[in-house]
């Protein structure tokens, strides 16, 4: 059966089988890296928020994985409402805890650039964890501005800009459970 596409979307390029499955792929490593530890998962508002959810219900479902997973949340901001990155990163909001001594798993929706975990690495890294690796679910490097290391990576996007499970377009198209790619006509030229 044909699945009907809610206005201004092309097509369906990954569903929900394939992220539950990129989730799972992350959690497991995750799992085998902090095994016995805790951990804290930042998650990158407003578009990280679904993965972070996931990825903490899927490290409850490995056995022998960290002991404890708390749940924290940044945002920055470096796209506004346009539909490509400007490059300068703004801190929005800033985590809860204290991460000093703590292991930490940022968490990313999509590495595209490099700008926006750049500055999470440095940021997060100045407040001494004991450890600080990211966990990004859609790795676009076609045109990455700065080497930035991923720890753990669900799925390579296309180089497309997509929509969908957190990810949006003027704060659109965020809730749908699969990643998208626009029409045309939806973007500016």
């Amino acid at each position: 059966m044909q699945q009907t596409l809610p206005p201004g979307i092309e097509r369906v390029l990954i569903d929900a089988r394939e992220i539950a499955a990129a989730n799972a792929r992350m959690a497991a490593e995750i799992a085998r890296d902090y095994a016995g530890l805790s951990i804290v998962l930042v998650g990158v508002l407003k578009g990280a928020v679904f993965v972070t959810a996931d990825l903490a219900r899927a490290l409850a479902d490995v056995p022998g994985g960290p002991t404890d997973v708390q749940l924290d949340f940044i945002a920055v901001s470096s796209y506004g409402n346009a539909h490509r990155s400007s490059g300068e990163v703004r801190l929005i909001q800033d985590t809860t805890h204290h991460i000093e001594g703590r292991h930490v798993v940022v968490v990313e929706d999509i590495v595209d650039n490099g700008h926006t975990l750049h500055y999470l690495r440095g940021m997060l890294g100045n407040r001494k964890p004991a450890s600080l690796r990211a966990a990004v679910l859609l790795d676009k490097p076609y045109h990455r501005a700065l080497d930035v290391p991923i720890d753990y990576t669900g799925l390579t996007c296309p180089d497309e800009f997509v929509v969908g499970y957190g990810l949006d377009y003027q704060e659109r198209y965020r809730t749908l459970p699969y990643l998208a790619k626009l029409r045309p006509e939806v973007l500016p030229a």
